[in-house]
């Protein structure tokens, strides 16, 4: 029995169409998800309706409508974070809770990543961001929240030069 044997240009003629539909696939898996990622976050205009109104919606609003709606924080800060994933969807700041206490609630998800602390005394809120959306949401009182941007500014101090060039 004699087996066709393939030359060197029906392989690259096969190999050129996996390239080619190969491309089309990512293609298409890129434009879904920019699709889905895209159609859940309210317009920038809509985002700041929603800071002014005081509903403060997880995972729909961006800093930029914060600072659009409130303006420039009195306080913020930037870290590496680990967060404790909840049920409601909400990530909690390891930051946020005592040492060696999990959250009540807790469904054992773990993300970690840059995180952003905004501290409105005015508005009385701190308001987390992780990913460009708001995770985290906690109304304390103005005293309170000048003394956590106290020990933020304190903590600055302190940080090398590596972590402040690093810091967003």
């Amino acid at each position: 029995m004699i087996r066709p044997t393939w030359c060197g240009a029906q392989r690259f003629r096969v190999l050129d169409f996996l390239r080619r539909s190969g491309w089309a696939g990512v293609f298409v898996v890129v434009a879904i998800g920019s699709v889905l990622s895209c159609r859940g976050m309210p317009s920038l205009e809509e985002q700041e309706r929603h800071v002014r109104d005081n509903e403060l919606v997880l995972h729909q609003l961006t800093p930029r409508a914060f600072v659009g709606a409130w303006g420039m924080p009195t306080y913020q800060h930037a870290e590496f974070m680990q967060f404790f994933g909840m049920k409601d969807g909400s990530l909690i700041p390891r930051s946020r809770l005592a040492i060696g206490e999990p959250p009540r609630g807790w469904e054992v998800r773990i993300e970690a990543g840059d995180a952003l602390f905004l501290a409105y005394p005015d508005y009385r809120w701190l308001v987390v961001f992780f990913e460009e959306r708001l995770v985290y949401r906690e109304a304390l009182t103005a005293a309170q929240l000048h003394e956590l941007g106290h020990s933020w500014k304190h903590e600055d101090k302190f940080r090398s030069r590596f972590e402040v060039l690093a810091a967003p």
